[in-house]
């Protein structure tokens, strides 16, 4: 199932590179998540967690937001089945919402 949801990007990494003998090349986004109880105690508040998107080159098209992380952006995730019967959330894109212009 696809949807679209807005979130919060906190910071995004690029990796690329060898490791023995074989390529990689990544782009990872660091979103805003609420930070779920579970049966050894309570939580509070929200943490970020990691999504994978494209390869090293998506990077290039967020280097210029650096100075306005956190920002908001508009994300659409695949949600798949899992062996375990849950569900992995995969991001499939992701924009940033246009800023609201400062000059009033």
């Amino acid at each position: 199932m696809r949807f679209e949801s807005e979130v919060i990007v906190h910071a995004v990494k690029e990796s690329a590179g060898e490791y023995e003998g074989r390529a990689f090349s990544s782009c990872t986004f660091h979103c805003e998540v609420d930070l779920k109880e579970n049966n050894a105690g309570r939580s509070i508040g929200r943490v970020t967690r990691p999504f994978k998107l494209g390869d090293a080159k998506e990077f290039d098209k967020w280097a210029h937001l650096g100075a306005s992380l956190p920002i908001k952006a508009k994300a659409v995730f695949d949600m798949e089945a899992t062996k375990d019967d849950g569900a992995k959330l995969v991001l499939v894109d992701i924009k940033p919402v246009a800023q609201a212009s400062k000059a009033a």
